[in-house]
């Protein structure tokens, strides 16, 4: 075998290695900040002007209208203020790590259920199983109803509507295990309230306001209501 045929056999075997162990090496999560264009941004700006962050215009431009719009977002979500879509922020918009917008069907429903997982774990750890489901169910009607964003994400992350967000438990906390089973059969239609769109605790709750909704049920330390 000649001197130029090994070395050419070397060298595929070489890209061949290389190839491989790029395979498992993780995805570089996407990320935005000033300067980007495209798609992604442009649905990132679409977000923040549905929930009442952003006056700009949606043009796909990530300027400094942007950059304050996104820090106004993380400020009010315990995220650090730095203007920029890194993984955080982007779960929290409701979009994909990778740098999809989450708009096809199955990303969507993942990050939905995520992001309950992480709602139920903040708010009803140590609520019985059915309290669990309840307060995905609760989430999951608001999304259904005209007066809330109809989305998961802008659900949970609209400006003082779950203390978690604000206080930054909805990142600390662990996601359990019965939570994970409750996000799921909440997503897939149980809703124990039968429709209520909020949920609070009587004892620790400081707004007059809620206690003037019609209860539906109560179930562990959380009335439910319409």
């Amino acid at each position: 075998m000649s001197k130029k045929i090994r070395l050419i056999r070397l060298t595929v075997l070489s890209l061949a290695v290389i190839c491989l162990v790029l395979s498992f090496l993780p995805a570089r999560a996407a990320t935005y900040r000033q300067g980007s264009q495209g798609s992604a941004v442009r649905t990132i700006q679409t977000k923040l002007k549905r929930w009442g962050y952003y006056t700009g215009s949606v043009d796909g431009i990530y300027g400094s209208k942007t950059v304050q719009a996104v820090k106004y977002f993380q400020r009010q979500n315990g995220l650090p203020a730095d203007g920029i879509c890194g993984e955080k922020t982007l779960a929290a918009l409701g979009m994909t790590a990778s740098g999809g917008s989450g708009s096809s069907a199955s990303a969507s429903r993942d990050d939905d259920f995520v992001l309950l997982c992480r709602m139920i774990s903040a708010e009803a750890r140590g609520e019985p199983y059915t309290g669990q489901v309840a307060v995905g169910a609760v989430i999951l009607n608001r999304v259904k109803h005209p007066s809330f964003p109809n989305t998961v994400a802008g659900v949970l992350f609209q400006p003082g509507a779950f203390s978690p967000v604000a206080d930054g438990q909805f990142y600390a906390v662990s996601i359990t295990d019965s939570a994970r089973r409750a996000a799921q059969d909440a997503l897939n239609g149980w809703d124990p309230t039968g429709g209520a769109i909020y949920f609070y605790n009587p004892a620790k709750s400081t707004s007059k306001w809620i206690f003037s909704r019609p209860v539906v049920l109560t179930i562990g330390e959380h009335v439910f209501a319409k």
